[in-house]
């Protein structure tokens, strides 16, 4: 079984898998083009970490607007969230919503700043493209990936 965390984003967002040995298998920023995502690339992402006679469930998580952010930002972040769900359906893997608080809380990452998401993903996953402090998103991708895996096991 291969567990695979989606992060969505105003452009792009980001992505995580992991398998049944919490053995990383890649994460990165989902793919956009011309201000928005790519499903094809992102599907093809998807599909490329899951070896022939394996399958996948996917995490993708549940987002909404937030107060005092523009109707424009709103509109292009909501349309990108629904681009990544569309996306990991057309899979025929399974997948499902996770709020923040609920794979945050299997962490104990409740309250604590977006850096300490990327702390644990680098303690957790060294070897993991997270060197820069913008790859928030990817730890993100990377510990719902994760807290799939340790609940749906």
């Amino acid at each position: 079984m291969i567990y695979i965390g989606l992060d969505p984003g105003a452009i792009s967002g980001a992505w995580a898998a992991i398998d049944h040995n919490n053995k990383l298998i890649g994460c990165g920023d989902i793919p956009s083009v011309d201000g928005r995502i790519s499903a094809i690339e992102l599907y093809r992402i998807i599909k490329g970490c899951v070896l022939s006679g394996d399958t996948a469930f996917i995490a993708v998580e549940s987002v909404h607007s937030m107060p005092k952010q523009g109707v424009a930002s709103t509109a292009k972040f909501m349309r990108a969230a629904g681009s990544i769900e569309a996306t990991a359906e057309l899979t025929r893997f399974p997948f499902m919503l996770v709020t923040p608080q609920r794979w945050k809380k299997h962490h104990g990452l409740i309250g604590l700043p977006k850096s300490a998401s990327l702390d644990l993903a680098r303690a957790s996953y060294p070897t993991a493209s997270l060197k820069r402090q913008k790859d928030h998103g990817r730890a993100d991708a990377l510990l719902m990936a994760l807290w799939l895996k340790d609940t749906h096991e």
